[in-house]
């Protein structure tokens, strides 16, 4: 959806003439949060044009960034606090009542089983995770979680064991070679990201997908790379036999920096490309062909990242994956060099004099599922295990920030079989989520247009920082933002003592820290650290126990996983005619979030994107035809949908969008529409890591009156 075309179907809204004025803002349609100008006549938003200045967006947006801001003007969306009666019916009830009646609760709570019986899920935005993190801290307990155990949390802590941070960036737009491993920078991430990789290959770059479905960013790509899903690990592991086995890795580097070298190359041995091809479905020969060329690229050259895609918290040996991607950078000896993969610079607001701001006590209590799960990040914590505690009642009281944790982190069924065992579960949101149809109390946001909130600090190549100022007056006058919201919960629950700020004075003291003010970030949107400019060919220091990439781990050794990458099946693998479940984003969604909107639900009626992809000759072999009404079952749910037959699928794979299948009759556009991959996904985690292992799930399909 281009702007022209949004700018025409909404050309109405301005035709009135009127004042103009813009503010600067940034988009809440994904985590990016890319910057962008609102241009607002006589109250109402009636244009967005991407900031050139954000490093996300340079100039920018996508059509979900164009589409999500319609929600603060939905007709779905949450005008006052809710409350379920005893006939399990939402009633409307003062801010007074809701936060009287939840400060009970969770006092009787804290008096009965102490702090840490309580949690909090949160979807990191700027005041969000403050916010979050400040009242839960603040009554005691250490239980905030991120969505991260249904996106990034396996990524990042496997990461984070072998390189001691829990990503990077490859340089794309210099590079000689990227692969992409169940990542499409094509299907929407951030403008900036699609705009390197076009450069990539307008350079010549050798781009390679691997993704068991040739995703949209195959215009930019050479070669796409059909793999098994599932065994991303068994590639990266038999590449990494051919460099070290061959000699084509970077002595030097290894030698001085890193640590556990020969006892991991001692186990390559046992993964050859001839081993790989059996389990990933990609020939020998390939695998080592890929393997020459990343030597012969070297050291511009890298494995992207990635990030929920193929291991962000997708498979029981995601986390493995991603120690074994950084392990396979190294090398290349690519880190900080010109094309290779980045650890790039970052500020954030300093130490705050002022006592008005001082954090609450630590927390004495630790996470919930820190010992179960102990190679998960604590900055994001396992999520499923803090729900998977109301069983027992370890975990009694949950409150949930722009999170539908209930559609979209794992099974529904079970997450909602769980969550009904609390004794209080609150909400604050924009529109009825799954989650909130759920919770005992609702309470009502306003839409992110409709305040401002905490600065935004990004790292890159050139740090920056951004904010989200208010662009429209509030639309509905019972609704609060997030940060009083919390504030005013603090109050009732007897810890108002922490909140004795507005988020203006605090925004305006954090940008101090780093010599700046609201009132000049207002009038930028965003600003730049060019002081903290990176510089290539620096080897990094590495934040690991060691100080160096650790082919070797002690912490995974202890948490009963191989001291060094090794082979790790997943949980589940396709039997007879099963296919394995798998999902991902489309350019114009943002998983459940972005459903509701009626331009971009459109657009996917349009173009019947809710359609699962089959490979064609399994197709064949089924009696299925492209657009057929299809019946996808497994031991967990049955659902009909039609079908794409396309060449562009792994023969072992069906893909389904994860965008669709909404089950709130309060969300009108999205309700019914489509199947959700949730629903055929068993509630099982990660060992060790706790990520959702969201794509471990096959299913068989058939043609429906077959």
């Amino acid at each position: 959806m281009g702007f022209d075309a949004w700018e025409q179907a909404h050309a109405d809204d301005a035709s009135g003439g009127g004042e103009t004025k813009t503010v600067h803002t940034l988009c809440n349609a994904c985590s990016s949060k890319c910057g962008y100008t609102a241009y607002v006549v006589n109250g109402r938003l009636t244009k967005l044009i991407g900031d050139t200045d954000h490093p996300y967006s340079k100039g920018k947006l996508c059509a979900r960034g164009y589409g999500y801001s319609q929600i603060a003007y939905s007709e779905d969306r949450l005008t006052d606090p809710l409350k379920k009666n005893g006939q399990g019916k939402f009633e409307a009830i003062s801010w007074d009542q809701a936060y009287s009646e939840i400060a009970e609760k969770v006092r009787a709570i804290i008096d009965a089983d102490g702090p840490q019986a309580l949690a909090m899920v949160q979807d990191p935005r700027p005041s969000g995770k403050y916010y979050t993190k400040r009242f839960m801290n603040a009554l005691g307990s250490a239980n905030v979680y991120t969505h991260g155990a249904a996106c990034n949390l396996s990524k990042e802590s496997g990461m984070t064991q072998a390189i001691g941070t829990g990503s990077y960036s490859s340089d794309v737009a210099n590079s000689k070679m990227t692969m992409f491993i169940g990542r499409s920078y094509a299907d929407a991430i951030r403008p900036s990201s699609v705009v390197a990789l076009q450069k990539a290959h307008e350079k010549g770059a050798h781009i390679v997908l691997v993704d068991p479905r040739c995703n949209n960013s195959r215009v930019f790509a050479d070669e796409w790379v059909p793999i098994n899903p599932g065994t991303d690990l068994a590639l990266v592991l038999a590449m990494s036999n051919v460099l070290v086995t061959h000699g084509r890795y970077d002595k030097e580097f290894v030698a001085a920096n890193t640590v556990g070298f020969d006892e991991w190359a001692k186990e390559l041995a046992e993964y050859p490309p001839e081993w790989a091809e059996g389990v990933t479905g990609i020939p020998a020969d390939t695998i080592a062909r890929l393997a020459m060329e990343f030597a012969e690229a070297a050291p511009a050259a890298s494995i992207e990242p990635s990030w929920r895609g193929a291991f962000g918290c997708s498979y029981e040996n995601s986390g493995e994956t991603a120690r074994a991607i950084c392990l396979f950078n190294t090398l290349l000896g690519c880190w900080n060099q010109k094309g290779g993969a980045l650890f790039t610079p970052s500020v954030s607001a300093g130490k705050l004099s002022d006592e008005r701001f001082a954090d609450p006590k630590k927390p004495e209590g630790k996470q919930v599922g820190a010992a179960e799960y102990p190679l998960a990040l604590s900055s994001m914590g396992t999520n499923l295990a803090a729900a998977q505690a109301a069983e027992d009642g370890t975990v009694k009281g949950m409150f949930f920030y722009n999170s539908n944790m209930a559609a979209g982190y794992s099974n529904t069924a079970k997450l909602a079989e769980l969550l009904g065992k609390l004794d209080l579960m609150v909400v604050v949101d924009v529109q009825m989520s799954e989650t909130a149809m759920l919770a005992d109390y609702v309470l009502p946001d306003t839409s992110y247009l409709e305040r401002l909130e905490l600065p935004e600090f990004i790292g890159g190549k050139v740090p920056a920082v951004a904010l989200r100022d208010q662009v429209i007056d509030v639309v509905h006058p019972n609704t609060r933002p997030v940060d009083r919201i919390f504030s005013e919960l603090a109050e009732a629950c007897g810890v108002g003592e922490y909140f004795r700020f507005g988020v203006d004075e605090l925004a305006d003291a954090q940008l101090q820290t780093v010599g700046l003010s609201l009132d000049a970030l207002k009038q930028t949107g965003t600003a730049h650290f060019p002081e903290k400019e990176f510089a290539y060919g620096t080897a990094p220091k590495f934040k690991t126990p060691t100080e160096k990439v650790q082919f070797t781990s002690e912490a995974c050794e202890k948490a009963g996983l191989s001291a060094a990458p090794v082979w790790v099946e997943p949980a589940v693998m396709p039997m007879g005619d099963e296919l394995r479940l798998i999902g991902g984003k489309q350019a114009i969604h943002s998983h459940t979030q972005t459903a509701n909107i009626e331009d971009l639900m459109q657009i996917t009626k349009d173009y019947d994107l809710t359609r699962v992809w089959i490979n064609a000759d399994v197709a064949r072999r089924l009696g299925i035809e492209d657009g057929d009404e299809v019946e996808v079952s497994n031991t967990q749910h049955t659902g009909r949908v039609r079908a794409k037959v396309t060449q562009r699928m792994n023969p072992t794979a069906l893909y389904m969008p994860s965008h669709y299948g909404c089950s709130s009759p309060d969300q009108h556009t999205a309700y019914e529409v489509g199947l959700r991959q949730m629903d055929f996904v068993p509630f099982h985690l990660e060992p060790a890591y706790g990520g959702a292992c969201t794509q471990e799930a096959v299913v068989t399909v058939k043609k429906v009156g077959a």
